[in-house]
């Protein structure tokens, strides 16, 4: 998967903000002390108000006038923004977040996963084959994580619907913060044969199988990044 994150002095300094945010660091209806910040980061003040601007369109920055730039209250967020999803999983191991994206995911997939079986080409099989395969042959958790994603974005994709390839974008960068997560807790079961199951019944166009496979393959996974999550977050 592509890195996303933003580059330069400006990207940086964007990063550095969303985190004092995540953090806590920065409690929701802080006024920010602008002169004061711009001088602790040393760049310029419209440097400065250039970063905010990005965070004020993903809704974690307000400013009125005579009260100043304050943070808004998570619930203005914009949590379906890919910068917005990748901070939230990787701050502080955040296992809540990865809940809830388990929740969309157990709504979203199995439904995909049932279209797919109805609609898949032979170009789409040959895609989710690919990705097994990727999955199969990977020589360490890095290229295990890009093979999963392939193959969760394969599924979707096989499903022929424009919106749920829109809800990909968020879903791959969620997934692959869980995959970093369950990685990164130590050893984990073989997840071949899960997507295997998946993979067979939309290769026989069984709609029922194909939507029961990924189901249990999600109920999987959930189990894996709680008590991965877990397992991370005693340690610190």
């Amino acid at each position: 998967m592509t890195d996303q994150r933003p580059r330069g002095l400006h990207g940086q300094t964007v990063e550095t903000l969303a985190a004092r945010i995540l953090s806590g660091e920065w409690p929701e209806g802080m006024v920010l002390d602008l002169p004061a910040l711009r001088e602790e980061l040393d760049i310029s003040l419209t440097a400065l108000r250039e970063a905010l601007k990005v965070l004020a369109a993903k809704g974690m920055i307000g400013a009125r006038q005579k009260h100043g730039t304050y943070v808004q209250p998570r619930e203005s967020w914009q949590l379906l923004d890919a910068d917005v999803m990748r901070w939230q999983t990787t701050a502080r191991g955040n296992v809540g977040l990865l809940d809830e994206l388990a929740e969309v995911r157990a709504v979203v997939e199995p439904a995909a996963a049932r279209m797919a079986a109805e609609r898949a080409t032979a170009e789409d099989l040959a895609a989710l084959e690919s990705a097994l395969d990727a999955m199969v042959d990977a020589p360490d958790p890095e290229a295990s994580v890009e093979a999963d994603l392939a193959f969760h974005r394969g599924l979707l994709t096989a499903a022929h619907n424009n919106f749920l390839l829109q809800i990909e974008r968020v879903i791959a960068i969620g997934l692959a913060e869980r995959d970093k997560l369950v990685h990164s807790a130590g050893p984990t079961d073989d997840p071949v044969p899960s997507h295997r199951r998946v993979l067979d019944a939309i290769a026989a166009h069984d709609p029922v199988g194909a939507e029961t496979a990924m189901l249990e393959l999600l109920v999987k996974s959930a189990a894996d990044a709680k008590r991965s999550g877990q397992e991370v977050n005693a340690r610190r």
